[in-house]
């Protein structure tokens, strides 16, 4: 088993037999070797017969806490949907919010997520410990977190869209944000992102200066940006100018900025985005089934932007699992493009690890070179050994969670089941918070 230390004195671990890449060496954490590998007596060997391992996925963009609103507003537009449960979330505990995030990474790192990005943007009654909360579930899965301090300072009243029970005062949000990186950023296995939640729910003073805060501190910035075209219209009528320009104007431009969605650009803004490498975290179930549009993602990746992958919360894509964005962002974009080449198997992979790497800006994951911090997903793959490319035979193939995941070394999912955690017992206490919440 990953976790017997009676197996081995030697700090080497050998996953052998995989019919790709090959055989993989891990020593402290890392990646020392990948290829045809001797095992000696002093190492840990895992059999990896006919099996396929890939870079842990990493997950750019979700919101973990709705797990606790899943299957609802399931016809409505974004902004039909946001109306509809921003009552709901307000009234979530962090109790609430915490089992939810434990419920919702632990799906994740079954289906080969080793980082995720969670854009969390409602604080209940104001009390900033659910961020605590969010980076305890992470720890408790054993997953990397990138925990975005999300806000809302513009509600209704000020002509925003969330309801102002659900908004922040501003000098708030910016207290709280850089106390939460204070106790919470170790820039490894919790990354602090400084991350105003969007557009037509946050003021022009709290976008301007969470920008002069985040590079401040030396944080990434994120947030939702282009998604619909209502968002666009919003814009036009509050600015007099798009979504991007108004983000350029706010200084939200650059290698250290990665939006959600990322839909409606034009040509000119898409030669913008990429000659800045500014990242896009591409969702495509979830836009589909909010009837959002399709990203660019062809002209984005050839433009030179960093694209990755996103889940984008359990509310509005309720499966809650990255695995399958990697065939459907593939599937959507020859469908947008008209054309059966647009992106390959291997591209749905590269965005799901590397270009999600770039776009959070942990250069070192997302790849299985040699020194690279050992976050692997092990897929069996029995029933694939008929298709010949082993890429193509996971990306196209059925839906499937791995069998064994390693963060830095160290198992996460071990035989397909999640360690520390006890899978049934956790979905039953969360429907019930769900349920309770919803009669509240």
């Amino acid at each position: 088993m990953l976790n017997d230390e009676k197996q081995g004195m030697s700090k080497r671990l050998v996953l052998k037999g995989a019919r790709w890449p090959g055989d993989i060496a891990i020593e402290d954490g890392r990646i020392k070797a990948v290829g045809s590998l001797e095992v000696t007596s002093k190492d840990r060997e895992l059999r990896c017969d006919g099996d396929i391992i890939t870079p842990g996925l990493v997950n750019t963009h979700h919101h973990l806490y709705q797990w606790m609103t899943r299957g609802r507003a399931t016809g409505c537009d974004l902004f039909g949907w946001l109306r509809t449960l921003y009552p709901v979330w307000s009234k979530m505990s962090v109790e609430d919010v915490h089992l939810a995030a434990v419920v919702g990474l632990a799906e994740l790192a079954t289906s080969g997520a080793t980082c995720v990005a969670d854009h969390h943007y409602v604080v209940p009654r104001g009390d900033d410990s659910v961020f605590d909360a969010i980076a305890d579930a992470a720890r408790t899965i054993g997953v990397r977190l990138v925990l975005s301090r999300g806000s809302m300072d513009l509600g209704e009243s000020k002509g925003g869209l969330p309801p102002d029970e659900i908004v922040e005062d501003t000098e708030t949000v910016l207290y709280s944000t850089e106390a939460v990186a204070s106790r919470l950023h170790d820039g490894d296995l919790v990354s602090v992102v400084v991350a105003p939640c969007s557009p037509f729910s946050v003021s022009a003073e709290l976008m301007k200066e969470s920008a002069t805060l985040a590079r401040h501190l030396g944080l990434r910035l994120h947030t939702h940006l282009a998604e619909t075209l209502a968002e666009e219209r919003d814009c036009l009528a509050r600015f007099g100018r798009r979504p991007l320009d108004v983000l350029e104007e706010f200084g939200w431009i650059g290698e250290d900025v990665w939006f959600a969605h990322g839909i409606h650009f034009n040509d000119s803004e898409i030669r913008r985005i990429g000659s800045t490498r500014t990242g896009i975290a591409h969702c495509p179930s979830s836009n589909a089934r909010l009837a959002s549009g399709i990203c660019p993602v062809v002209d984005l990746r050839k433009a030179g932007a960093p694209v990755g992958l996103g889940v984008d919360g359990a509310a509005s894509n309720e499966a809650g699992v990255l695995f399958s964005e990697m065939r459907q962002a593939v599937y959507l974009a020859r469908l947008r493009e008209m054309r059966a080449d647009a992106l390959s198997a291997a591209d749905g992979l590269a965005m799901a690890t590397e270009g999600g790497a770039r776009c959070i800006g942990r250069l070192d994951l997302g790849s299985l070179a040699p020194g690279s911090p050992a976050d692997l997903a092990v897929w069996g793959a029995d029933d694939l050994a008929d298709i010949e490319d082993p890429v193509t035979a996971l990306v196209f193939g059925p839906e499937r969670r791995v069998k064994h995941l390693l963060v830095a070394g160290r198992p996460v999912v071990e035989d397909g089941l999640p360690l520390g955690v006890d899978m049934q017992a956790v979905h039953e206490g969360l429907a019930q918070r769900s349920k309770r919440l919803f009669d509240r």
